[in-house]
């Protein structure tokens, strides 16, 4: 089995349960809300949505659909009743222009080479409808690249200016640009830097960095992001291991 299947695999056993998932469920939330807030009957769409898990968070607000390159995790998904999931590009969705009211990337852009990453966020730019909204969550900050990195292949991890400028370079203009999982960056900034220092883990060693901690570590994280998107719902972040955007395609 390839090592992406293995990664996709193990990533739909911690779904549900580890403590970065729920921060990021708890951090974007609000966004969506605020992306569909008054449309009725809105139409959503994950652009690469490994095995589905968002389709189903993005499915309480709209009609909500993914696509992903992964046949493994569009197996994966299908086979945990996700049954709205096709095979597709993030350079070249299967879906006609301006139809959709969110369009989401969560964790894919900064996987990708230069070219692909600007063709993706361009063609959410086309998927959108005129008035919609993108939402994007990236690995954030060179100093925290560690064997975290080498278990999600990253390419880069963005700055604010960064991503800022790669979105509206595609025509979309920012509402929200924040860092997330700041109270995390302590530790995570110690442990990466170690991680460096003796030299990044090989992708078979680094599969521990998606395992779910023991259940009292996990309930003491996740209690500490949820505070977090607490205080994310009034201010923004200088600095965490993670950037979310709200942007929206001008009418």
């Amino acid at each position: 089995m390839r090592f992406v299947d293995h990664l996709l695999r193990a990533t739909a056993r911690a779904e549900a349960r580890h403590f970065w998932f729920r921060g990021f469920r708890w951090f974007v939330t609000p966004l969506i809300r605020q992306a569909l807030d008054g449309r009725p009957e809105p139409l959503v769409l994950d652009c690469g949505c490994g095995t589905g898990a968002n389709v189903e968070l993005l499915g309480q607000f709209g009609s909500t659909y993914g696509f992903d390159l992964s046949e493994t995790g569009l197996y994966i998904g299908r086979e945990l009743g996700r049954n709205t999931l096709v095979r597709a590009s993030v350079t070249a969705a299967p879906f006609p222009s301006g139809t959709f009211d969110l369009v989401t990337s969560f964790d894919v852009l900064y996987a990708l080479d230069p070219r692909d990453e600007h063709a993706a966020v361009a063609e959410m730019y086309r998927l959108a409808r005129p008035g919609g909204y993108a939402i994007f969550n990236v690995a954030a900050m060179d100093v925290l690249r560690g064997d975290h990195s080498v278990l999600s292949r990253e390419v880069r991890r963005y700055s604010h200016p960064m991503l800022a400028a790669l979105v509206t370079q595609a025509g979309f203009t920012i509402v929200r640009l924040t860092y997330t999982n700041t109270t995390l960056f302590p530790p995570l900034a110690l442990i990466r830097t170690a991680h460096r220092l003796r030299g990044l883990a090989s992708e078979a060693d680094a599969q521990q960095e998606i395992s779910v901690p023991p259940a009292p570590i996990n309930a003491l994280l996740s209690g500490v992001l949820f505070l977090e998107s607490v205080w994310l719902r009034h201010f923004d972040s200088p600095l965490g291991s993670s950037l979310l955007c709200l942007a929206r395609k001008p009418v």
